[in-house]
């Protein structure tokens, strides 16, 4: 079994390297253009919940290696956003569902001839790990974050336009100027509260993209609608698009079917339009 990218099914197997990647040292180099643009749409509030974690957990990860006090900021500002989303919802029981239906669907496949099953054992094994891992968190997740008076007054604060300057939070300001290694440990520490959730969630993530290689389509008058088969949930929608486009997706659906619509770009006060011409583009509808 492989990957939509041609990997074996192990591939998705987390290693030492990138187990944590939100405490991984950011690129430095210049930014290349990418081959493709990549538009996802979540079709169930546990994924749509996944991604936005991925977002602020990779967010974190890019300031987190810089040392300026704005950096820090925005760090600060991911881990109190990662508490929100944490506060609403019962996510470590959540992640535990979803991983232990991942385990149930690969463990399908060891009949299979065609498949590497030391690979496949290995990768059944790390997501056992990982249920393990989240298993072992007490309580609510960075319950003791959440107990901070620190991180609390700057989370009221920073509900107000402006509310975290120098006058509004003085010991927040005195944070801000201590020397770059102490705010980096500090932040590295709030962070590693979220370590095993967020290694889960990867995981997750990562089995969801692969089960599904990308096809080719064809949007009629800029406009594609597909129904699904609810029997078969699908989880993600995925679309790939050439940089080069005057175009953007625009991706709405749920259980039952989903619509993609390509609007014309543009930075001017007018409204995007969809457009009438056909567009070619990439498509992985992941059911796993």
């Amino acid at each position: 079994m492989t990957t939509s990218s041609g990997t074996s099914l192990a591939s998705s197997k987390p290693t030492a390297d990138n187990a944590g990647t939100r405490h991984a040292p950011a690129q430095t180099t210049p930014r290349l253009a990418p081959e493709k643009i990549l538009y996802e749409q979540p079709l169930n509030e546990r994924i749509r919940s996944f991604l936005r974690l991925e977002y602020l957990f990779q967010q974190a990860a890019y300031h987190l290696s810089r040392q300026s006090e704005w950096d820090s900021r925005a760090t600060l500002t991911c881990v109190l956003e990662i508490l929100e989303l944490f506060g609403n919802t019962n996510l470590k029981s959540e992640v535990l569902k979803e991983l232990e239906r991942h385990t149930t669907s690969l463990k399908r496949h060891e009949q299979n001839p065609d498949i590497d099953h030391a690979q496949l054992s290995g990768l059944i094994d790390s997501i056992n790990t990982l249920i393990g891992n989240v298993r072992t968190i007490n309580g609510q997740i960075a319950n003791e974050l959440k107990a901070s008076e620190f991180l609390v007054s700057i989370r009221q604060r920073s509900a107000i336009p402006g509310g975290t300057c120098d006058f509004d939070l003085p010991a927040y300001h005195y944070w801000l100027q201590q020397p770059a290694k102490q705010r980096t440990r500090d932040l590295a520490q709030w962070l590693s509260h979220f370590d095993a959730i967020g290694q889960a969630i990867q995981m997750i993530l990562g089995l969801t993209r692969d089960s599904t290689p990308m096809k080719k389509t064809l949007a009629s008058a800029g406009s594609y609608q597909r129904t699904l088969d609810p029997n078969l949930p699908c989880q993600l929608v995925r679309i790939a698009l050439p940089p080069g486009l005057p175009y953007f997706a625009e991706l709405s659906g749920g259980r039952h079917r989903f619509t993609a619509r390509f609007l014309q770009f543009s930075t001017d006060d007018k409204r995007a339009k969809q457009t009438d011409q056909d567009v070619e583009f990439e498509l992985a509808c992941c059911v796993i």
